[in-house]
């Protein structure tokens, strides 16, 4: 399905890798080299490791779910994910508590032995070789540590992966076996979201799961050992640290909430984008940007708040982090003397230590865990909601009435049967409805048997039902009642023609073999020879997305192409004549239809009525029943309404013109042509950026919170509160220095008598530093937090604005995906992710400084490993950056396919089941969750690797650091030992993860800055309003094109050249040609959808001179595809609120659609579901035709808008602009001759260009005109007919004047 060629990968380097360079991730050092040196692309992915094949971890979870699904329905997902990947998870878990109790049990004790070794009091001292032996303790477990949570983060990663690949997998699979009802139920966009935000939860929080328990083990024997040291006193540090975790269970609750709140109301916007990027073109031509853009600013606005206040939270638990440890430090001493105690340098700093390894666990590891599991919980329960929807059922048993028979079909469920079975289908009084709370049914009373092989025509009219007929054939729509049996192969065609992108014959061929001869043969009946030899590259030709490289008609016959080129017994043709003009229409029906599948049953809906005669066996459907079924012959004798519209339609053959978008539009598909003649063109890849992130982005963003003075107040909050932060570190070590020097002198006899050390002036100072230090953390934290919330809603409303006014071009080259992409993940990292990172590297940045300044003031010398640690480090993240922001970005990349190839398929579900085309897709889809894989197991694995060396790097220079202070500086205090200590271990995991966070920072910025590039779109030109011109322009409504040329790209060739024509006041004019003709692009210039060259005059006002929106709005369009926007009925006929209820009512009334609005639960308040799909393509055109009722504008454009319609809605059409639109000009696009043969002119398009403009019956007099051979084309009778109507009209008009 994917036109991009699939090229043999080289094996993942961890494969062969042995257990030391697993521990020591040596496999990757290659990879840095290489992408330091030339940077990495998409080409240079390695196969993913054989445990993470999509493919694989989705059947085996499909096997468990099912298994478990049975026997629990809430839990099944959690059990079956426990059942897959418990096990490991679990040993794990284990290595991390001990990894975790080594490290409180251990480091503290050596640090305060160590730490009493510079006590001069001689009855406590140890000897220098056991202050040695102790320092090499520390580093030793130090050491430890990072060979045991290194490997072990990268074993929890590998695991959330697979999660995450597996559910993802299991969704998709579940997609393509969704029931209607189920589909009735869910948007694509919250089939995205799943996909995208749910599943990736995974990989955010759940690798800290653990911390769940081992963080209440931890502070258990933390708080025995700092027992151990200061007795009673413990507990009052302790229990302020555990105090927390309540608070925290709270917040992580309450950040839950939210977090599901939030991704409602995402989904909501998501799907406001979506339907707004697939509508956008009608959306410019009816004006309608405003009310979108305020619909967006609302779901926005919803959405912010839920977002404003999870930052509000996040900004509490970070301040946390900041005093809390502190504070219970400064606690548990106070605490220690109150009692009576005296302190020690080695007892503080003991306890110091302890609380340094407790803190991130209790304050924000644990809370961190509760508040993944909960939405990692969260996450689980949505998508099992989604696996718990119903399913299509493959076998249908008769329902009630009537002996229950299983009936078998060669699509869904292979028929074996030793006997040749013939072909058939047979309905016994079938009622079938779509959706079980429907009061009527679609589909009432249907009987029906075809055995033999035949064409069956269904015709009636809009909304009878005869969609509904062929989806009960397909199993689409289920049967309530009644029997049905249907025999043989089915084949479908749907009425909205579904393309995936890739090449025209990847579309015909859908996953069957490729036969040469039959190919062939089904391309000549098709009628698609003349259009290959069209296209660029023949059937090699890409698509583009839905097919949008292609003209209307040309996607009709390609999806007919791929229903008949299928080997089946029944084929279902839905409408594939109508899009198509008389003389293509006449040569499917007679070639295809009736020529190659003369030996199958085939049963064709159609509106052309002219075809019937030929028919084995005509069906007429109103009100989802059969009004009659019988021979022409019969029907024409029965006496019912449908033999008048017979007769009139006698020989009548209608002209269909070809939808058709200019022929250029295929090149813009293409971007680079390739020299081997047999590959075929590459759509247009995303742009991947290189290089880093410029400074200026940073400040742009920045700029996007507030104005310079917000600025500079977040700068001096940080500065303040780290300030503060270490004063209180260095004010404890002054203190115990103090306590040192009076001991001192106490054991030389230095003091004198009853002489004690006054502490309490040094303890009102350190609590008043301690209090600072809380009002600042917290202070600074949420300031921070508010202030990039204002970023994110600035950086919206200003890349949404700019994109809802980019010229057409924009969208045409963007696929739909790649914009919603940036809109919904890139901007879901903008809001709730790089926030926090940004936090973590400034403070990281700043404890940095702190801690050097620190050791700096205890001993200078210290400055030399300093400066060369931070050299070393300065290069290691430029290596590592290269390597983990191209693997960044090829992940963002090799990610858009995926929710591409999700909205293709949930567009085309009926043919992919029709076509038994799952197991294609599924393995599409694996191929691009593979591709993806690949990605995010560089960038996982980068990331350790990275992280693994630093730590080492850090203790290799602690070490230094510390047996330079012993061997070079014997008279240092205790306390200044203590702190230059204490805080060089807490460099070391922080440093790491500060880098970390900061390559992290500059990958996520990618988003900011994606998002800032369609700050500056190409957008639709800014004129200013003529103040002369009245409000009630254009009032007579002349239109004139002077000069025209429109062309859709720079580099193409002009699709109009040169237009010159003149409408008068209230004429009807035609526009007829052949297909390309330029029909479609002559109404693109009225609109100026595209810069155009020349002038559009309307009413002696050179249109191109003035705003856009002026224009549009004075111009009605029933446009070639109807859309329907979801939202009330009322907001699709008048989103301004202009119209009173009444106008609405009396405009519906016009067109017939009163009643069936009137029969929905609310009226003009009842929803239209996504795209308008709860109504029929002919209703949806009715909407459209209300719409201009509604705006009663001087000119109105028809572009072919009776494409879908039957005849007798054809009329109604037809007569209420006559009736309605008497006053107007009106443009109508032709499609069937008779529908502008009255017209007071019509305009021949011809390559471009204008070929002939002048009354029909004067444009028929010329026998080497093109009017007129396109008449004689359609048959004498119908020829002869047709001039009729010329004549008729032209005296008429003779008469008037």
């Amino acid at each position: 399905m994917d036109a991009s060629t699939k090229t043999d990968k080289k094996a993942n380097p961890a494969e062969r890798a042995n257990v030391f360079s697993l521990l020591t991730f040596v496999y990757m050092f290659p990879i840095f080299k290489r992408s330091f040196k030339n940077g990495l692309k998409e080409d240079d992915l390695f196969r993913p490791l054989g445990e993470h094949k999509s493919g694989l971890l989705g059947e085996k979870l499909e096997k468990i779910w099912r298994e478990e699904h049975r026997k629990h329905k809430k839990s099944a997902l959690h059990r079956a994910l426990f059942k897959l990947f418990g096990p490991q998870f679990v040993w794990l878990g284990i290595v991390k508590l001990v990894d975790e109790v080594l490290l409180v049990v251990l480091v503290p004790l050596s640090i305060g032995r160590l730490v009493s070794y510079f006590e001069n009091n001689e009855k406590y001292s140890i000897s220098e070789t056991e202050a040695y032996m102790q320092a090499l303790a520390v580093v030793l477990c130090l050491l430890v540590d990072a060979f045991l949570s290194h490997p072990s983060m990268m074993g929890f990663m590998h695991i959330t992966m697979k999660m995450r690949v597996s559910c993802s997998s299991l969704v998709y699979r579940k997609t393509l076996r969704l029931s209607r009802t189920a589909l009735a139920s869910t948007t694509i966009g919250q089939l995205v979201n799943l996909l995208s935000n749910d599943v990736s939860k995974f990989d955010q929080g759940f690798l800290l799961a653990h911390y769940v328990w081992i963080g209440p083990i931890q502070a258990a024997v933390g708080t025995y050992l700092i027992y151990r040291e200061i007795g009673v006193a413990a507990f009052f540090g302790v229990a302020f640290l555990l105090s927390f975790i309540p608070m925290q269970i709270y917040l992580g609750k309450r950040t839950s909430v939210l977090r599901l709140r939030t991704a409602l109301r995402t989904d909501e916007r998501v799907r406001l984008m979506n339907e707004i990027i697939s509508g956008i073109q009608v959306i410019k031509m009816y004006c309608w940007e405003k009310p979108f853009a305020q619909l967006i600013a609302f779901a926005r606005k919803k959405e912010m708040n839920a977002i404003r206040a999870h930052a509000f939270l996040l900004g509490l638990v970070y301040s946390f982090e900041m005093f809390v440890t502190r504070t219970s430090v400064f606690i548990s001493i106070l605490g220690y003397i109150l009692l009576g105690s005296y302190v020690t340098a080695e007892k503080v700093f003991t306890v110091k230590a302890i609380y340094d390894v407790l803190r991130p666990v209790i304050t924000i590891l644990f809370s961190v865990s509760i508040s993944s599991i909960a939405e990692v919980n969260i996450s689980l329960l949505r998508i099992q909601k989604f696996l718990s929807y119903a399913e299509q059922e493959l076998e249908v048993k008769s329902v009630k009435n009537g002996v229950s028979k299983n009936a078998s079909n060669g699509s869904l469920v292979p028929y074996h049967s030793p006997v040749e079975v013939r072909a058939r289908l047979l309905l016994e009084n079938v009622n079938a409805k779509w959706l079980e709370e429907n009061s009527e049914s679609t589909l009432k009373g249907i009987n029906l048997s075809i055995s033999s092989n035949q064409v069956v025509a269904v015709i009636g009219p809009v909304g009878s039902g005869k969609s509904s007929l062929l989806n009960v054939f397909l199993r689409e729509l289920p049967v309530e009642s009644g029997k049905m049996d249907i025999q043989g192969k089915v084949s479908y065609s749907s009425q909205e023609p579904w393309l995936f992108s890739g090449s025209v014959r990847q579309n015909i061929l859908f996953g069957n073999e490729y036969d040469e001869e039959r190919y062939k043969q089904v391309v000549e009946v098709c009628a698609l020879i003349s259009d290959f030899e069209l296209f660029p590259y023949g059937d090699k030709t890409l698509v583009g997305e839905k097919g949008k490289a292609l003209s209307g008609g040309q996607k009709a016959r390609i999806n007919l192409a791929r229903c008949i080129y299928k080997k089946a017994d029944i084929y279902l043709l839905d409408d594939p004549l109508s899009a198509v003009d008389a003389n293509v229409g006449k040569h499917l029906y007679d070639r295809c239809v009736k020529g190659f599948l003369k030996d199958k049953i085939c049963i064709l809906i159609t509106h052309q009525l002219q075809y019937l005669s030929s028919a084995d066996k005509i069906v007429i459907m109103k009100d989802g029943r059969v009004e009659m079924e019988g021979k022409y012959a019969e029907l024409q004798t029965s006496g019912l309404d449908f033999a008048k519209l017979l007769e009139q339609f006698h020989t009548e053959e209608v002209d269909e013109k070809d939808k058709k978008k200019a022929k250029s539009r295929q090149n813009s598909e293409c971007t680079e042509e390739e020299d081997d003649e047999d590959e075929g063109p590459l759509i247009e890849k995303e742009q991947m950026k290189s290089g880093s992130i410029k400074p200026a982005l940073y400040f742009e963003y920045l700029k996007a919170g507030g104005g310079k003075v917000m600025m500079v107040l977040l700068a001096a909050a940080f500065i303040a509160g780290q300030f503060v932060a270490n004063a209180g570190d260095y004010y404890v070590t002054y203190w115990v220095n103090l306590e040192q020097d009076f001991t001192d002198k106490f054991f030389k006899n230095l003091t004198k008598e009853n002489e004690t050390l006054d502490r309490a002036p040094v303890i009102y100072a350190y609590s008043g530093i301690t209090l600072g230090t809380i009002i600042f953390s917290v202070v600074h934290s949420l300031y921070f937090m508010l202030y990039f919330t204002l970023a994110s809603i600035n950086l919206h409303s200003t890349s949404f604005s700019s994109i809802i006014q980019a010229t057409m071009r924009f969208y045409n080259n963007n696929p739909s995906g790649r914009i919603l992409n940036r809109f919904s993940k890139d901007l879901g990292y903008i809001d709730e992710y790089i926030p926090p990172v940004l936090f973590d590297v400034i403070e990281v940045a700043l404890m940095l400084i702190g801690a050097f300044t620190l050791s700096f003031i205890v001993d200078l010398w210290l400055l030399v490993p300093s400066v060369i640690l931070i050299t070393i480090f300065y290069f290691l993240r430029i290596i590592y950056i290269q390597t983990s922001r191209s693997v960044k970005r090829i992940e963002g990349i090799t990610r858009s396919p995926i929710f591409g190839h999700m909205t293709a398929s949930m567009h085309g579900l009926s043919t992919i089941r029709a076509f038994s085309a799952q197991k294609l897709l599924v393995r599409e889809f694996d191929d691009y969750q593979d591709n993806h894989s690949a990605a995010w197991f560089l960038f996982i694995a980068s990331n350790r690797c990275f992280g693994f060396w630093l730590d080492m790097i850090c203790i290799v220079f602690f070490a230094i650091a510390v047996f330079v202070l012993m061997y070079f500086n014997k008279s240092v205090y205790g306390g200044d030992i203590g702190l230059v200590v204490t805080q060089y271990i807490m460099l070391i995991g922080s440093l790491q993860w500060g880098m970390r966070q900061w390559s992290e920072l500059e990958n996520h910025m990618v988003s900011v800055e994606r998002l800032l590039e369609y700050h500056s779109v190409e957008s639709e030109p800014e004129r200013k309003e003529l103040v002369s011109l009245p409000k009630s322009w254009p009032e007579s409504g002349r239109v004139e094109f002077r000069d025209v040329c429109l062309r859709y790209n720079p580099t193409d060739p002009n699709v109009l050249k040169n237009v010159n024509f003149v409408v008068q006041p209230k004429e009807k004019v035609g526009i007829v040609g052949r297909t390309g003709a330029g029909k479609s692009s002559t109404i693109t210039a009225l609109f100026q959808l595209y810069p155009i060259e020349g002038s559009i005059v309307i009413d002696d006002v050179d249109t191109t001179k003035l705003p856009l929106e002026q224009v549009r709005s004075k111009i009605s369009i029933i446009p070639q595809e109807p859309v329907l926007f979801s939202g009330t009925m009322r907001k699709n006929l008048d989103p301004f609120e202009e119209y009173s209820d009444e106008v609405l009512w009396n405009a519906l009334d016009q067109v017939e659609l009163k009643d069936v609005v009137s029969e929905l639960p609310s009226g003009l308040h009842s929803n239209v579901s996504e795209g308008g799909s709860n109504f029929s393509v002919g209703q949806r055109q009715l909407v459209c035709l209300a719409r201009a009722l509604i705006r009663n504008n001087k000119i109105l454009v028809m572009d072919e808008a009776t494409a879908n319609v039957d005849p007798h809605t054809d009329a109604l059409i037809q007569n209420t602009i006559r009736e309605k639109f008497a006053e107007c000009t009106v443009l109508t696009i032709a499609h069937r001759l008779h529908t502008v043969m009255d017209s007071d002119k019509i305009l021949v398009m011809s390559a471009g260009c204008v070929e002939e403009f002048d009354h029909p019956y004067n444009l028929l007099k010329q026998e080497r005109g093109i009017l007129y051979n396109l008449v004689q084309n359609t048959g004498r009778a119908t020829a002869t007919n047709l001039e009729n109507i010329a004549k008729e009209s032209f005296e008429k008009k003779l008469k008037t004047e």
